[in-house]
């Protein structure tokens, strides 16, 4: 049973470590520029605003 868990913490350490890889590799570069603006590209929000309660 130890050597079962032995190999899937191994295993488990060797496909984050190949996602983290993957995610900070150059070809990628690109794409993450690209994500970390996305909050930036959102439209302007109105100052328009409807009450549900109007005032008198």
């Amino acid at each position: 049973m130890a050597i079962l868990t032995s190999a899937a913490t191994v295993l488990s350490m060797l496909a984050f470590l190949a996602i983290c890889w993957w995610a900070w590799s150059t070809r990628r570069q690109a794409a993450n520029e690209e994500s970390a603006m996305l909050p930036f590209a959102l439209p302007d929000e109105t100052t328009i605003t409807t009450s549900r309660n109007p005032q008198p």
